[in-house]
């Protein structure tokens, strides 16, 4: 078997940016929400589908979770340590995955730089590839006869704020990346809220978006939904378990949209074949016992039909196999340019 070495120059590599729809229904806007039949208050979080539950073709698109510093808001895990529930573990968990320790400030913005609860919308990790792609967000929250429109600033914005997630975008009112208007929220928006310059936080680098309770909740004059979030520790009744009230809103908006993007590496090998080389056959069967040619009209007008590219190391271990898409006719008159294309 002969070998074709290489050279610097025949090798190439490139990078590409892909985008594509978050939701595996491959469209960008998912407009229909499901969940399982068990939702409690004593729930982490609520996996929403893009189907009912028991189809079979159902899949998580997204999460929503509800954190808050004190644990109001569910129901404690044990009932004698009345502190330890789900949503001041939430809180806990999502602060350290944005800010990377669990002693810094939940951050929304002037006005709220130190928030006592977040929601976070999780995006299924099979969802979101690499990345969200900013300006591609779109969320309708819809509460009674009030609609609210978010969208992250990241076309607005000159300058990318950096978290320990990475990549930090606010979120506000508009559309595709862009503010349809800047409203200007203020004044109390009930006990125990404050209130922020931004709806929350666009976080694309982990797939996480993290809505501030306090806007969503204050009054419709003053930007908000005026939704009504419980503050004691569970309920019997599911409309006031906070995470679902969250949903109720996304549910009732019937618009998410959002895409997903990844960097596909490619490694380019020119595989260039010269006319004096791989004119004669390797297959045995063309070679007669004492080890002459078969077929006479091969020794002085030799062809070959080139099939396959192997790939080796300096050891001629066989490290990749590229298949051409028919067969190549090959003799002292053609040379061939074969490209391999190899992404990872």
């Amino acid at each position: 078997m002969s070998f074709t070495k290489l050279d610097p120059t025949d090798l190439v590599v490139s990078s590409d940016s892909v985008t594509a729809p978050a939701w595996s229904t491959n469209v960008p806007t998912l407009s229909s929400f499901f969940t399982g039949s068990n939702i409690s208050a004593s729930n982490y979080y609520i996996d929403v589908y893009n189907t009912a539950s028991s189809n079979i073709n159902a899949a998580i698109q997204f999460s929503i979770a509800y954190g808050r510093s004190d644990g109001l808001g569910s129901t404690p895990l044990n009932a004698l340590v009345s502190s330890n529930t789900p949503s001041r573990i939430n809180f806990g968990q999502y602060r350290n995955i944005v800010y990377g320790d669990n002693e810094s400030n939940v951050n929304f913005g002037i006005g709220n730089t130190a928030s006592v609860d977040l929601f976070a919308i999780a995006i299924d990790r099979n969802r979101y590839k690499e990345s969200l792609f900013p300006g591609t967000f779109n969320l309708t929250l819809t509460s009674g006869s009030t609609t609210l429109k978010l969208t992250d600033n990241s076309l607005d914005t000159t300058t990318v704020t950096y978290l320990d997630c990475g990549r930090a975008f606010n979120i506000i009112s508009g559309s595709n990346g862009t503010a349809a208007n800047t409203p200007t929220i203020s004044g109390a928006p009930g006990a125990g809220y404050t209130l922020t310059g931004s709806y929350g936080l666009f976080l694309p680098d982990v797939g996480l978006i993290l809505l501030n309770p306090g806007a969503l909740k204050a009054s419709t004059d003053k930007g908000g939904l005026g939704m009504v979030l419980s503050t004691t520790q569970g309920s019997s009744a599911v409309n006031y378990y906070n995470n679902y009230e969250l949903l109720k809103t996304i549910q009732s908006g019937n618009n998410f949209q959002l895409n997903a993007q990844e960097t596909i590496s490619s490694n380019y090998i020119f595989v260039r074949i010269k006319n004096s080389e791989y004119n004669y056959t390797t297959n045995a069967s063309f070679i007669t016992g004492s080890g002459n040619l078969l077929y006479s009209n091969y020794i002085y007008n030799p062809q070959t039909y080139m099939t396959t590219v192997g790939l080796y190391n300096n050891n001629n271990e066989l490290l990749a196999v590229a298949k051409l898409s028919k067969p190549l006719v090959k003799d002292f008159t053609k040379e061939a340019l074969i490209r391999v294309k190899l992404d990872w």
